[in-house]
């Protein structure tokens, strides 16, 4: 919105990893260059240990780009996964075989037998564990169990943890003693402080393409600063939304009160408190917001409306007429036929978006309509899955070929998305966690 007002070229402060506009200021260059040197040597358990927001994603985007080509990804990236799921996802994400009534030794001997070729023609395979502190003791000594995969000479599986201070906590449990013992590399992405910070911003913009004197002086920074507790996730929501408030006052100086609009739109800012003296520019251009994208979204969506029931998840193909006219006539319950054929139907190495878990499939009514015209309806997908052990729907966009694709579509998803944090998955990845559902309730 604001971007040709600041001759920008594109959105400087997004909140979802571009590795575009990496920042190697704040010790995140040398922690990168630490990484690829950790993993060079090829032994131990590295940890990327750092606070919600200071970057461990972007850092791991941007590990993988500098890997060389003869090493191979892999991610296991749902914390909830149980100890007796770690193999069969890592399979999955990996496209082999991994039938549900195989035993986890015929599981292992799969992946060593993977690695072992993938070792003799010269390639190796690195694992990236995300969200490792929500993983339960029992899953992260499986993951270590991983570990012992080698040859006389070299380990077959690199792992790298990524987590949040508390992943610490839980490996000083004795439990799990011989995972902290193997971790040969420990990192921890410390808070940017204000130096960096306005070197950060000034990085941001110039390669967004700005080209102009500071826009944030040392007063804003030092605002910015102390608000996000140098976490680079905070600061580019509150620079977004100081540049929109700037522009809503048609002015290209960063005032206080610029700063202030942005802590108090700021869910984060605890010290943020409602007031009633609103700048009036800025609450008529979000009411004209609201208006036009409400207008449109009701255009759009009103096909789908929120159901007054719980809706069937999947219809068989011997439904009786009225379940099948109930599906022709509810659009969630089309939503939930229709991401169920579009599963079955792609190759297993398909990439597509996790965009949100919901509580309840109603929720995505909701969810299509605050992203306004950012979503292809048809491209939306809807799974039941679980969450913290309990029932959830996970909403997934698009159809991509590779990660690359993947990403480059991560990256314009709309902003009020991309604060979900949506992130990769794989078709693969996603059939496999959907038997694992099943397969637990049915045992329930």
């Amino acid at each position: 919105m604001y971007h040709e007002f600041f001759g920008l070229k594109e959105a400087p402060f997004r909140i979802t990893p571009d590795t575009g506009f990496f920042f190697s200021g704040g010790e995140r260059g040398a922690v990168l260059q630490g990484l690829i040197y950790a993993i060079a040597q090829g032994e131990g358990i590295i940890k990327v240990t750092g606070e919600v927001g200071s970057g461990k994603t972007m850092l791991c985007w941007m590990l993988e780009q500098h890997l060389p080509d003869d090493v191979e990804t892999v991610y296991l990236a749902n914390p909830n996964v149980k100890p007796d799921d770690v193999l069969p996802s890592i399979l999955a994400e990996l496209a082999l075989p991994h039938p549900s009534n195989a035993s986890r030794a015929e599981h292992l001997r799969s992946l060593n037998n993977y690695l072992l070729t993938r070792h003799d023609a010269g390639k190796r395979v690195i694992m990236f564990v995300e969200e490792a502190q929500g993983m339960t003791l029992d899953t992260l000594e499986e993951i270590r169990l991983l570990s012992n995969l080698e040859t006389e000479r070299e380990k077959l599986l690199q792992i790298v943890l990524f987590g949040q201070p508390e992943l610490d906590d839980k490996l000083a449990d004795t439990r799990i003693r011989q995972l902290r013992e193997r971790i040969t590399t420990a990192i921890n992405l410390t808070p940017l402080s204000a130096d960096d910070i306005r070197a950060y911003l000034a990085f941001r913009l110039t390669t967004a393409g700005y080209r102009g004197a500071d826009l944030f002086d040392r007063n804003a920074v030092r605002r910015i600063a102390r608000a996000s507790r140098g976490l680079t996730r905070r600061v580019n929501i509150l620079a977004d939304k100081t540049l929109l408030a700037a522009y809503a006052d048609n002015t290209r100086q960063i005032r206080p009160r610029h700063i202030h609009s942005a802590l108090r739109d700021s869910a984060f800012n605890d010290s943020a408190r409602p007031t009633a003296h609103w700048r009036w520019p800025v609450a008529a251009l979000t009411i004209i917001l609201a208006v036009l994208v409400g207008f449109y979204a009701l255009a759009k969506i009103q096909s789908m409306p929120v159901p007054a029931a719980p809706v069937i998840a999947h219809v068989p193909a011997a439904a009786s007429a009225p379940a099948q006219a109930a599906v022709a006539t509810d659009p969630l319950a089309q939503t939930l036929a229709a991401s169920r054929l579009w599963l079955d139907q792609q190759p297993a190495d398909t990439h597509t978006l996790q965009l949100a878990l919901l509580k309840n499939p109603a929720e995505l009514a909701a969810l299509v309509r605050s992203a306004g015209t950012g979503l292809a309806r048809d491209q939306v997908h809807l799974f039941h899955t679980q969450a913290q052990g309990r029932p959830s729907w996970a909403v997934m966009y698009g159809s991509y070929p590779d990660k690359q694709a993947a990403n480059l579509a991560l990256r314009n998803l709309p902003n009020v998305l991309q604060q979900r944090q949506p992130y990769l998955r794989t078709v693969a990845g996603i059939r496999n966690e959907i038997r694992q559902i099943q397969q637990l309730e049915t045992q329930s």
